[in-house]
């Protein structure tokens, strides 16, 4: 029997059982920690003036310094455990709240801008803090549904909050596009030794329609059908987010339409830059002439600061997010044989944005890895 006398201690394996239990449990709270990210959007509103401004402080100000504090977590979550994991629907539904959150805040800097009561620094600040949530935990979490390809509810949760920023046709590219043809000289969103950010901007995001409008035109047409028909996925995202900017236009004015455009500008900005940083400088090497090896680890940085994981959904685990796409975000893991970030997003996204020391950081670690 497994049940101790009274008043015995229990046995070992109970102990680290229950402790192991606790410890996954603590976790999941933890991811909690997004909606810091629009809750102080509006508290800098309401504060006024240049504390509008105090989202992306936060973001890329408090976050990098505190990740250096905190420091790392490698530990991964036990064999035995990942199935449990996988399955715990307290870790989806903390992914699920961000979609109404993420309408609910677009929608609300929208109705803001179209009342005209706020002055031209407050409104930029509003804008540029809705734009930095709409990264963080827009289009974050739309990245970690549009991967649950087996259902119907997650996907189309990632499609709402995509929509959000004008970014639709993204997640099917990212899917089908990057996830085949990372760290290759294919891929749009693969960002080369010695390119700078702002070169790669441009790349990524035109070469990411590009892309997502070929293999589309291409799957109509071994259906025999034209590019334009209504079954081409990016033709109709484009027709909704017409819609959208439109009725932004109609229903709240100029005002309105500058905030949501720069909100999108600025939430699709930080996803490419992000996109910059997992991959820098990382190539797969040619095996014949349209092969490459398979993705492995080793394809993508990795960062592992407890801080920024807890706000981005373990997106920094990036390399077995590529290693093994299917996987949920409470379930990644950390590899030391990955090529390692020398800190978190957060702080990596302020050197990418300064060229000369972002390469004076970087160029030097891609060339030792190689």
């Amino acid at each position: 029997m497994d049940s101790a006398p009274s008043g015995a201690e229990p046995p070992v394996w109970k102990t680290r059982l229950s402790t192991e239990n606790n410890r996954n449990e603590w976790i999941m709270w933890t991811y909690g920690l997004i909606y810091l990210v629009p809750v102080s959007v509006v508290i800098g509103f309401r504060l006024g003036g240049w504390y509008t401004f105090v989202t992306p402080v936060m973001v890329f100000g408090m976050v990098p310094v505190l990740d250096l504090i905190i420091g790392r977590e490698t530990k991964n979550p036990r064999e035995e455990d990942i199935e449990g994991l996988e399955g715990r629907l307290g870790y989806r539904i903390f992914t699920w709240i961000c979609a109404p959150m993420q309408v609910l805040m677009v929608y609300w800097g929208c109705r803001l801008a179209s009342t005209g009561s706020l002055s031209g620094l407050e409104s930029c600040g509003v804008a540029v803090s809705v734009g930095v949530s709409s990264g963080v935990m827009g289009i974050n979490v739309a990245h970690e549904l549009a991967h649950r390809v087996n259902g119907k509810m997650e996907p189309l949760l990632s499609k709402i909050m995509l929509w959000t920023v004008c970014y639709l046709h993204w997640g099917l590219e990212h899917v089908v596009g990057h996830h085949r043809n990372v760290a290759t000289p294919e891929d749009p969103a693969t960002a080369r030794i010695g390119e700078s950010f702002y070169a790669f901007w441009p790349r990524t995001v035109f070469g990411g329609f590009n892309s997502a409008w070929k293999f589309e035109s291409d799957r109509l047409q071994r259906m025999g059908l034209p590019p334009w028909d209504r079954k081409n996925r990016v033709a109709v995202a484009l027709l909704l987010q017409s819609c959208l900017v439109l009725s932004i236009a109609i229903l709240g004015g100029i005002q309105a339409l500058v905030f949501f455009l720069l909100q999108a500008f600025v939430a699709i900005s930080l996803l490419e830059i992000v996109n910059y940083i997992e991959h820098y400088g990382l190539t797969r090497k040619q095996i014949e002439a349209d092969r490459y090896e398979t993705v492995k680890p080793v394809h993508s940085w990795n960062s592992s600061n407890w801080l920024t994981n807890r706000f981005l959904f373990n997106l920094q685990r990036h390399s077995d997010h590529h290693y093994k796409p299917g996987r949920r975000y409470q379930t990644l893991r950390h590899f030391d044989e990955s090529p390692q970030l020398p800190t978190g997003y957060a702080g990596m996204v302020v050197l990418a944005a300064i060229p000369m020391l972002w390469r004076t950081v970087m160029d030097r670690r891609v060339n030792e890895f190689r």
